[in-house]
C-alpha cells in the first residue's frame, strides 16, 4: 500500500488478544510500528509510524462499524467490505476534487478569458499611441 509517498510493508502477523478497540502502534526498532486493527497485530514498516497508526485506526474503525451493520463474522468478508466502504470514500472524494467547486470552475473561466484578451491584444500588437513612437 503506497499512500502520499508512504510505504508500508507486512513484517509479521499474528494474533492478539482483544484490549481495546483502539489500533494502538507502538514505533518498534528498524521503524517497524505494531497496530491492531480488528483484534489482529500487524507489524508494519514505514517512513512515518504516526501516519501508519493513523491508518491503522481509520481501518479498524471501518472494520468495526461493519460488523455492526452485519451478521457475517467471517474477518475477511468485513476486510472487503470496510475496504469496499472506504473504496467508495475515495471516489466520492475524488469526484468531488476533480469537479471543483463552484467559485472555483468560475474564476478558472474569467482568468482564462483575460488571459486570452491579454494574449489577443499582443497578437494585435501594441496600440496605436505606442505604435512607431
Amino acid at each position: 500500500m503506497a499512500s502520499a509517498g508512504k510505504q508500508l510493508s507486512a513484517d509479521a502477523l499474528s494474533k492478539s488478544t482483544p484490549r481495546n478497540n483502539a489500533a494502538p502502534a507502538n514505533a518498534a526498532s528498524g521503524g517497524a510500528v505494531r497496530v491492531e486493527i480488528f483484534d489482529q497485530v500487524y507489524n508494519l514498516r514505514g517512513s512515518d509510524a504516526d501516519y501508519i497508526a493513523q491508518l491503522a485506526k481509520y481501518v479498524d474503525g471501518k472494520m468495526r462499524a461493519v460488523s455492526e451493520q452485519t451478521t457475517t463474522v467471517d474477518s475477511v468478508r468485513l476486510a472487503v467490505l470496510a475496504a469496499l466502504n472506504i473504496a467508495d470514500e475515495y471516489h466520492l472524494l475524488k469526484r468531488k476534487l476533480e469537479k471543483g467547486t463552484p467559485e472555483a470552475r468560475q474564476r478558472a473561466s474569467k482568468l482564462a478569458s483575460a488571459l486570452d484578451e491579454v494574449l489577443q491584444d499582443t497578437r494585435l500588437g501594441p496600440p496605436a499611441d505606442q505604435a512607431g513612437g
